[in-house]
């Protein structure tokens, strides 16, 4: 789920960037050193607008300036019994990574439906019905998370594709999306 958090991060600035562009270097050091991370609860996507810079403060024996950055920044925290929307990364015998932006989740094959079988003779490897539903790398998928784990700086998840309307994503086609834009 997104969120708009108000956050606070100190900032050291050399003495060569003190100047009349000082707020831009803040803004743009900012920019670099917290947009696309993960806390360990939530990844950063993006920084709306830095609203208050406090005065600088000179570290004794070193010659920087700190600086504490009050911003606004869109995060995303994904939830248990979240549903989510991934790409399939990888395909074994155990179950399947997908990508969910920047978070990693595996798909065991307890957690897939009885007729969704894994097909080791396949090339690339995957799990078929042999119908329709095909999940191989670079399948769109939905899923439902199941739980969450977070480490220092990343976070991963297990899912699951055993309820109603998750699974395979049916791709649609180019002429579909162009009669409804």
């Amino acid at each position: 789920m997104f969120f708009l958090y108000e956050l606070e991060r100190v900032i050291t600035l050399h003495p060569s960037f003190f100047g009349p562009r000082m707020r831009e270097f803040l803004v743009n050091k900012l920019l670099t050193d917290v947009e696309g991370t993960c806390t360990g609860r939530y990844y950063i996507i993006c920084v709306m607008d830095a609203y208050e810079i406090s005065a600088g403060r000179i570290v004794p024996s070193s010659g920087v300036a700190e600086f504490t950055i009050n911003y606004r920044a869109v995060v995303w925290r994904p939830f248990k019994g979240e549903t989510v929307d991934g790409i399939v990364e990888k395909v074994n015998k155990m179950g399947f990574f997908a990508d969910v932006g920047p978070l990693k989740v595996f798909v065991s094959s307890h957690l897939i439906p009885s007729d969704i079988k894994f097909d080791a003779n396949a090339t690339p490897p995957q799990f078929t019905d042999n119908g329709d539903q095909v999940i191989e790398a670079g399948t769109h998928i939905r899923m439902k998370l199941i739980g969450t784990r977070s480490d220092v700086g990343s976070m991963f998840a297990i899912g699951s594709i055993k309820e109603d309307f998750l699974g395979y994503k049916w791709p649609i086609s180019l002429d579909i999306q162009i009669r409804y834009c």
